[in-house]
């Protein structure tokens, strides 16, 4: 008898974890695979009458064919914008993390909350005030009029026909500030687990702080640099909101251009097909960005 139930419990301590994970790949299941599985039928699918929601499925791929050759300049500057988002956000949000984690003392708490304090406003609402900041009236413009350097600012692509908004850098710099804290909160995670103590032994060992920076904090601080670049590059190449209210119909990015063909067009076989593709190209180059960076630390 005990050594039946001895062979239960140890069924049961088998079974245990699979049951434990269920609650989550139920979760995966019906709202990540079965959606992704309808977007790839989706995808296959012909709309014989433009003027009603009925679609076919036929197995043909001429809607990725189309997806790819109409929409290779849209895609190619959504990865650009991205990327210049990106690497702005990381420019201008390490040095932030770097003071509030090294330098902030007891005003570190207070720092943090102004870092998130923006997401308590709405996404839309902060892009439109944006908008009105660098509206051809507004106070950005006024004030680069009064400076006198129009002509400057044109030759380097910061203004375009004496306007700053619908630009390209009008379109980045908002992908910059919705996104930035991504790339801030990531990167203070990191360093604030670095001992100080390996900043003394690394000058006592005769490196400059410039040195003992590039030696050990950089390093070590990689994780965050890693995650941060990830939550800030796959939302900004989806985004559609800044390329809409902040660029013009040159600036149009991936996510506006699946927003025309679902809402204006009524085509969604060719959404869907444009949204598996940008979807494939953004996990190849988050695959190969983790292959060239690593993840081990990570884990660590």
């Amino acid at each position: 008898m005990a050594a039946a139930d001895d062979t239960k419990s140890l069924r049961r301590a088998r079974f245990a974890p699979y049951g434990l994970l269920s609650p989550g790949l139920i979760w995966l299941a019906l709202f990540f695979l079965v959606p992704l599985a309808t977007l790839i039928r989706l995808s296959l699918s012909e709309k014989p009458n433009a003027f009603l929601p009925e679609y076919n499925f036929t197995g043909s791929t001429a809607n990725f064919s189309s997806a790819i050759g109409d929409n290779t300049d849209v895609l190619g500057r959504s990865f650009l914008y991205a990327a210049a988002a990106t690497i702005a956000a990381i420019l201008i949000g390490y040095p932030l993390a770097y003071f509030v984690a090294f330098r902030a003392g007891k005003y570190r708490t207070i720092l943090l909350g102004l870092v998130i304090l923006p997401f308590y406003t709405s996404f839309l609402i902060r892009t439109l005030a944006w908008k009105s900041l660098l509206a051809d009236e507004g106070p950005v413009l006024r004030f680069l009029s009064s400076l006198k350097v129009d002509s400057l600012l044109e030759a380097v692509g910061v203004m375009q026909n004496g306007r700053v908004l619908n630009t390209s850098l009008s379109v980045i710099g908002g992908l910059t500030y919705n996104f930035l804290a991504f790339m801030i909160l990531p990167i203070y995670v990191s360093l604030e687990k670095i001992d100080v103590r390996l900043l003394d032994a690394a000058q006592d060992l005769y490196n400059s702080p410039r040195a003992a920076f590039r030696r050990v904090v950089l390093p070590l601080s990689m994780p965050g640099v890693f995650a941060g670049t990830l939550l800030v590059f796959i939302p900004a190449a989806g985004d559609f909101v800044n390329a809409e209210l902040l660029g013009g119909p040159n600036n149009a990015m991936i996510g506006s251009k699946v927003k025309d063909l679902l809402f204006n067009q009524s085509d969604y076989p060719s959404a869907a097909a444009l949204s598996l593709v940008f979807m494939v190209l953004i996990t190849a180059g988050v695959l190969l960005y983790a292959k060239v960076l690593g993840t081990d630390e990570l884990v660590g």
